[in-house]
């Protein structure tokens, strides 16, 4: 690619897409730091089950290749998708027969993130590294500041730091805007032997239970592990409005078990069940669509670039094909800022679709008819 001297690639994010792009990118032998705010990859839980996509997340497995090592962590039974009323009654029930290999195998996500991180050589990730902020130096060169007092200059950051990422406020003044969804995560442990009808109510991947803005979504994980979303559509601020303690679970509890007054006693167990405590997690999106004027040395991909909801069901994807793509522009094209402007040619025009899609999947999982709405969909699809 490059005739002179290397360009300085830092990635801001060891989430999956800027992973995916470093580990592809040091496949072809260009050098790139992963700078990430968390103490080490231990430090916080990455969340939930993936499915994984042929032709965005498994497609950019394959460039990286990882493909067979996903392969042989995934769960194709985790394809399973199932649809309750709040009376319990099973509406939707789909299990992709067997033979089945062109589907969307799930990982847990933390596995995901693990694989792709340990492909990468030693040191390629500077943990402990949060961007306060980035400022332009000269000729597309970014001087980028560390809560811990370090510099260090690059030819091109890339913006992978998720939402409320620093390194968008230098593309765009647009912030992430509440979905008007709130999700409250929870979690059963050892499921199939201390909660079996939750765990026979869920089946083998996810379940979703939707009413009149309100629902439950249940997800399979590895090692017996059910994660839970309780869903409301209510005020961002609905814990200070009711007088809640988020961190007092039983005032939680009794909060979420209100909102769910006449659903289903077994659905009801997904709230008072839990063997993890709640988190509250209010839904945001970027603006759609949302763009920036391309400027040198610089460009974002995954939530930075295009946060949506996770009725999409192509967050990570998008984010993994992102990095992929990105990379394959630094690997193809002569210069950086060529690469840069190939890569968001092809990234924003695709993220405008799949963020318009999540826009209407949301507005359909949480409305007054959310579980017809929803019904006549997986019908038309499955």
């Amino acid at each position: 690619m490059y005739a002179s001297t290397a360009p300085r690639i830092a990635i801001i994010g060891a989430g999956l897409g800027g992973l995916t792009c470093a580990r592809i990118l040091q496949q072809h032998g260009i050098a790139a730091t992963v700078h990430d705010l968390d103490a080490s990859d231990t430090a916080r839980n990455q969340g939930g089950t993936l499915d994984m996509h042929p032709d965005s997340g498994r497609h950019a497995l394959r460039e990286a290749g990882l493909l067979d090592k996903f392969l042989a962590l995934a769960r194709p039974e985790g394809r399973q998708m199932r649809l309750v009323g709040r009376d319990g009654r099973v509406l939707f029930d789909a299990v992709p027969p067997e033979a089945d290999t062109d589907g969307n195998p799930e990982i847990d996500r933390g596995q995901l993130r693990d694989l792709l991180l340990n492909s990468l050589t030693p040191d390629t990730v500077r943990w402990s590294h949060k961007l306060t902020h980035a400022e332009p130096v000269t000729d597309g060169v970014h001087r980028l500041h560390f809560a811990d007092g370090t510099t260090t200059e690059a030819d091109l950051v890339v913006g992978a730091d998720g939402a409320w990422s620093k390194v968008r406020r230098l593309l765009s003044d647009a912030m992430p805007l509440y979905t008007g969804v709130t999700f409250v995560e929870t979690g059963l442990d050892n499921a199939d032997t201390r909660h079996r009808a939750l765990a026979s109510l869920t089946g083998d991947g996810t379940m979703m239970a939707l009413d009149n803005n309100h629902g439950f979504v249940a997800q399979r994980n590895s090692h017996q592990h059910i994660r839970v979303y309780i869903g409301i559509r209510t005020d961002e601020h609905w814990h200070h409005n009711a007088g809640v303690d988020l961190s007092d679970d039983r005032a939680v509890r009794e909060a979420l078990l209100k909102e769910f007054t006449g659903w289903n006693s077994d659905l009801l167990g997904f709230i008072t069940d839990t063997d993890s405590g709640y988190i509250n997690r209010p839904l945001y999106s970027l603006p759609v669509p949302h763009t920036w004027q391309h400027k040198p040395g610089i460009t974002l991909l995954g939530d930075a670039a295009h946060l949506m909801s996770p009725f999409s069901g192509m967050g990570a994807n998008l984010a993994m094909l992102d990095g992929a793509d990105l990379a394959r522009a630094l690997i193809t094209h002569s210069t950086t800022d060529e690469a840069v402007r190939a890569y968001e040619a092809l990234m924003l025009p695709r993220s405008t679709e799949a963020a318009e899609g999540a826009a209407e999947g949301i507005d359909s999982a949480f409305a007054p008819d959310s579980a017809t709405q929803v019904l006549d969909h997986m019908t038309q699809n499955h």
